[in-house]
């Protein structure tokens, strides 16, 4: 790793610090940097080798997960932010810099984590009839993971488990259709502590078993060079055009997506190559953030490893992943294709040439020092696709990624992928006759580089610091992912969920009801108008829960009151959990709390509420999308009407609507457009969001006297 390569991993992990709360570390001494630090490797090597060699039983899984993540949540994160940046001092009361207080809730709550592991031959007599020390015990971790989640990600998420776990002690009192029996606090810590439907279930289960190797997949497969070699190809196959970085910037986004589901962590690795090429050719500051911003949010929605809700998305469904890969690819292709038509657009009116010759790279050049990266992504695939585990192609791909980062040969790595090919063949992949000698390999190669020179030596290290990041992105998610636990466990406790979505949908009733009355007759049904305002109030709550809780959470939570309302709307079950998922999603550039946006705003010194007005703008394909395949579901694929007759049909509709949304707020097409023009283009993008020939055929009737002036006017010039 040359010295630039290691300046540009440090400049990108200290923005990440600074605008992602999850990854904000206070200051440690140097003993207990030691401290985290180990830790952080043994959570990861934990996972690496369960991943490959058989998970433990599932709640003690999860629960050695749980008890790592919230044990160092308080030895890592402050009680208030404003102590992030005090100097550590080591003192009797404050034992490697760290207060006795937290050290307490630290082993606290990893008791309280291993407790139901350590009782689990006796849990089945103890559901439904919890002894004193079971709700003692639950009591204590209810409130270290509180304490744990406010730390890492905020109040948002704990105040609303608390308001949930309120609303189960306080049923009685509850108005009108909220009213329930009401629970004691031993029959909630019973039912959120001792089954898995509370704290111990699919949320945590999913980041303790899927979503950690894949994050620890994406910061070995970037530390290796693949993310660089993607935003190389990307400069290489868009750079040349007009607004060559904004479209390099949008491209690299894409595939560097492809191996990170963190916005923000997108936002400041591409953009750190991008964002001054984009000021540097004459786009605006604010527009420049903007558009790297808005490419980066792509890659939680980005096949193959996308955001955790993907994972839970498998476990809520009972799907595979590959299901949920191929129901991805269409939708996130639209994302990027609306913000590549704004670029465009953009680009096209103010005149911003591409990049030159000798600022791109030189593709012999790029394909002979990088094509090895590719070969984890590959082992992955293969793994993914040939019916293994999701786990095992993460253990897989880690594999190849050492392999590559420690042996830097080409006959090592092809010989190793080569190996994989043939015991895929054979079934054996799992098998300690494969895995073992891979093992082994590794070992050889690491001894081999740490022996060899100062430049082997410093990829060891490389390594082990990537199984530290890799834990440590791990944190805040897996606390997170408990206390959404509560939230489930409550709404299966008191049935509130259903509750909530017989509210919801008869609200949008009642809407659909005065919107028919203002439409003329035939134009519209009450159940498509309820449909449509409980989509719209679907959204609304996804966007503005988003503010204040991580995208997991978000997700988990509107699954959980949307879904039952948009089923008993007659959408089906995987179109509802998409749609859920894409609007967490946007909240990343979303005003007033949009972290990517603010990101990309520090990287180019932009105004950081002006950047987000403009992500919010050039992410408009992602906030139609949703609407298109709720009406038309053979966009996703993978549903049970899909032929492709609607598919075509629906996607086509989809790409006019959004080159016509796109040319509307670009103001400029083939030629500038005036005022009226813009407004009519926009109207014209409505009717394609419900898919047929007739919506598809009045969308472009209406835009037609446009289109024709702009290609009049472009035959003019």
């Amino acid at each position: 790793m040359t010295n630039a390569t290691a300046a540009a991993i440090i400049e990108a992990r200290s923005l990440e610090e600074k605008f992602d709360p999850e990854m904000r570390f206070r200051p440690l001494t140097p003993a207990a940097g030691w401290i985290v630090a180990g830790l952080l490797l043994t959570l990861s090597v934990f996972h690496y080798y369960t991943a490959g060699y058989g998970l433990l039983r599932e709640t003690t899984h999860r629960g050695i997960h749980m008890a790592f993540v919230i044990g160092m949540i308080f030895l890592v994160f402050p009680f208030l932010k404003s102590h992030e940046s005090r100097e550590p001092v080591a003192t009797w009361w404050r034992p490697f810099g760290i207060s006795i207080a937290d050290w307490a809730l630290a082993v606290a709550a990893a008791i309280g984590s291993l407790y139901v592991p350590w009782i689990f031959a006796d849990l089945a007599f103890r559901v439904g009839n919890p002894l004193f020390i079971d709700v003692a015990m639950g009591t204590i971790l209810i409130l270290t993971l509180l304490e744990a989640t406010r730390r890492g990600v905020g109040w948002p998420l704990p105040f609303i488990a608390i308001l949930m776990m309120l609303y189960a002690y306080f049923g009685p009192w509850m108005p009108g259709i909220l009213t329930h029996p009401g629970a004691t606090w031993s029959n909630i810590v019973n039912h959120l502590y001792l089954t898995s439907q509370g704290i111990y279930g699919i949320a945590l289960g999913v980041v303790a078993t899927y979503v950690f190797h894949y994050v620890l997949f994406g910061v070995l497969a970037t530390r290796i060079g693949l993310g660089k070699l993607f935003i190389d190809l990307a400069s290489i196959v868009a750079g040349r055009y007009a607004g060559g970085p904004a479209k390099v910037s949008i491209f690299g986004s894409a595939m560097f997506g492809m191996i990170s589901g963190s916005s923000i962590a997108n936002t400041v690795t591409v953009g750190s190559l991008t964002i001054p090429a984009m000021i540097r050719l004459g786009y605006p500051r604010h527009f420049a953030a903007a558009v790297e911003s808005t490419a980066s949010t792509g890659g939680q929605i980005t096949p193959p490893i996308m955001g955790a809700a993907a994972f839970l998305m498998v476990e809520f469904l009972n799907i595979s992943y590959t299901s949920v890969i191929l129901a991805a690819v269409v939708p996130a292709a639209m994302h990027f294709f609306g913000v590549f038509c704004q670029v465009h657009f953009e680009a096209k009116r103010t005149g911003i040439r591409g990049l030159r010759d000798d600022e791109l790279p030189i593709a012999g050049e790029v394909l002979r020092e990088g094509w090895q990266t590719v070969m984890p992504l590959a082992a992955l695939l293969l793994i993914l696709f040939s019916g293994f585990t999701p786990y095992l192609a993460a253990f897989w791909g880690i594999t190849c990624c050492l392999v590559v980062g420690l042996g830097r040969q080409p006959v090592v790595t092809v010989g190793y992928f080569a190996a994989l090919v043939a015991s895929v063949s054979f079934g054996v992949t799992t098998s300690l006759v494969f895995s073992l000698p891979m093992l082994l390999v590794l070992i050889a190669l690491a001894i081999r580089a740490r022996l060899q020179s100062e430049e082997g030596r410093a990829r060891v290290i490389d390594m082990i610091d990537a199984f530290v990041v890799g834990a440590k992105y791990a944190i805040s998610v897996g606390a997170a992912a408990a206390t959404v636990g509560i939230i489930v466990g409550i709404v299966t406790l008191t049935g509130v969920g259903f509750k909530i979505s017989f509210i919801v949908t008869s609200f949008a009733s009642e809407l659909g009801e005065m919107a028919l009355s203002l439409l003329p007759a035939g134009w519209l049904t009450i159940n498509g108008a309820t449909l449509f305002f409980t989509l719209v109030m679907t959204a609304f709550v996804c966007i503005l829960l988003g503010c204040g809780v991580p995208t997991t959470a978000n997700y988990i939570i509107m699954v959980t009151v949307a879904a039952p309302a948009l089923g008993m709307l007659g959408v089906q079950p995987i179109v509802a959990h998409f749609f859920v998922f894409y609007y967490g999603v946007l909240a990343d550039i979303t005003p007033p709390v949009a972290l990517a946006a603010y990101a990309g705003a520090s990287m180019a010194g932009a105004d950081p509420f002006r950047t987000g007005n403009t992500a919010f703008r050039l992410g408009l394909g992602k906030v139609l999308v949703p609407f298109v395949f709720v009406y038309g579901p053979a966009m996703l694929i993978v549903t049970p009407e899909f032929n492709w007759p609607d598919f075509l049909l629906t996607t086509g509709g989809c790409i006019i609507g959004i080159t016509f949304l796109s040319m509307a707020f670009g103001g400029y097409g083939l030629a500038r457009l005036a005022g009226w023009e813009r407004l009519v283009l926009g109207l014209a993008a409505l009717p394609t969001i419900a898919p047929g020939l007739p919506s598809t055929f009045a969308g472009i009737l209406i835009a037609s006297p446009i289109l024709i002036r702009q290609v009049l006017a472009a035959r003019r010039s």
